[in-house]
């Protein structure tokens, strides 16, 4: 088969483009951005052209996979249809892969990718995988795919999991969910679409929710089928010892931060032993564990920790900022945030500020948004920042220098690297 991606530089896709390509597909995409990306490098080495213009051939046979990022008024939309190529929405896509294998759904409000990379960290070579942080990869002789599957607009309902993980269920997506019920019927539904679900039993939300097959829920509650007890927490990550069905399993150590993290790994674990991975094998490979990118990655320059980290809802951003402080309890730690919608803004607008608390500084960018316009909702980051410690970061990024030595989390599922990149070359010419 002959795939075009479009939008083929955004995480989801590349990764999908590089499944499409490691199953014997021919691909090719474009994207408007010309400039380099992280998700480009499994692209570049499966040597998949990429396109900025509309000059280039595509054949008559092959089929145009987008995400809505794309407007079917975009010029390059527009000329596929013209030519009369197929389309299928990449979520569709993603469906369809899902049913030739056993498909591990990774779904939540929060930790998806660190999950998912969780059990990629287990699984290795044995499980094709589709993470959130641009990373993919397939095999047709592997039994397992491990399958990030992302709410918004209800796209993980058109996925086929054989086993589903739903990590929490926070408010987030209002601009898709006009309540938190019609959040928790998603999840419900998505649950219900796999012979076994693997959930965190604290969340009171997914309680709620009647799970028509098998379920074992896991947490830090001893009701769970899972829990951690004995949590020891230091500069290094967390030991915990974990108990399953009451009975004492062995003690795990994760080189992560933050009791977010235990939970993430506590999901991981509850799914790897379901299908047959032993203990012994999960606790060796747990505990050499390097997070997915753009998860709490560190860069060290002197005595500067850079920390580059995806987190761009409040929950997230106070999970971050609490990591940091555990691992770095002597440091001030400085925030630096770029938000991508207006909507968030306006719907957690109290959470950001108590998340923004957290740390001793914040640096807020203006909305960087593809998808929504500022005369819609009326509320920027100078409206944010009058409620904490902390200035507007505009093209001089220079400010940033009074609070070296320090911890900057840099953070934002938008384009922040840009500016997180120029800091790191600043001090490193100093």
């Amino acid at each position: 088969m002959k795939y075009y991606c479009i939008g083929i530089k955004g995480s989801g896709m590349a990764a999908l483009a590089c499944i499409l390509k490691d199953l014997g597909n021919d691909v090719i995409g474009y994207d408007d951005d010309a400039s380099y990306k992280y998700t480009m490098e499994g692209l570049n080495k499966r040597n998949i052209k990429i396109y900025s213009t509309n000059e280039h051939y595509i054949d008559k046979d092959t089929i145009v996979t987008y995400s809505k990022a794309f407007s079917p008024e975009h010029k390059e939309m527009k000329r596929c249809k013209e030519m009369g190529l197929k389309f299928i929405e990449y979520f569709e896509l993603m469906g369809e892969l899902s049913k030739e294998f056993y498909t591990i759904g990774v779904s939540g409000t929060h930790g998806k990718t660190t999950v998912s990379s969780l059990l990629h960290s287990v699984l290795k070579e044995k499980a094709n995988y589709f993470i959130g942080d641009g990373e993919g990869w397939a095999s047709k002789n592997n039994r397992f795919m491990i399958m990030e599957s992302c709410e918004y607009n209800k796209h993980f309902l058109h996925y086929f999991p054989s086993l589903a993980i739903i990590t929490n269920i926070d408010r987030d997506h209002t601009e898709c969910y006009e309540t938190m019920d019609d959040l928790t019927n998603a999840f419900g539904e998505f649950g219900n679409r796999a012979k076994t679900v693997i959930c965190l039993g604290d969340d009171k939300r997914i309680r709620s929710i009647n799970f028509k097959n098998k379920a074992i829920y896991y947490g830090f509650n001893e009701n769970n089928d899972i829990y951690a007890k004995n949590i020891i927490k230091n500069e290094k990550g967390n030991t915990f010892d974990v108990y399953y069905n009451n009975e004492y399993l062995d003690t795990f150590f994760i080189p992560l931060f933050g009791d977010h993290m235990i939970l993430n790994a506590l999901g991981a674990i509850g799914a790897l032993l379901e299908i047959g991975i032993s203990k012994d094998l999960i606790k060796e490979r747990l505990q050499t564990f390097e997070n997915a990118k753009r998860r709490f990655k560190e860069t060290v320059i002197n005595d500067t920790i850079i920390i580059d980290d995806y987190a761009h809802h409040p929950t997230e951003i106070k999970a971050t900022i609490e990591s940091a402080r555990q691992k770095y309890p002597s440091k001030k730690i400085v925030a630096v945030f770029m938000p991508n919608t207006y909507s968030r803004y306006r719907d957690y607008a109290e959470e950001f500020v108590k998340a923004f608390q957290k740390a001793d500084y914040t640096f807020l960018t203006m909305v960087n948004s593809n998808r929504e316009k500022k005369e819609d909702f009326n509320i920027d980051s100078d409206d944010i920042i009058k409620e904490i410690n902390g200035e507007i970061l505009y093209d001089d990024i220079s400010i940033l220098n009074k609070y070296k030595g320090s911890v900057f989390c840099f953070m934002s599922c938008a384009s922040i690297y840009h500016i997180e990149n120029e800091f790191i070359n600043e001090l490193k010419e100093k």
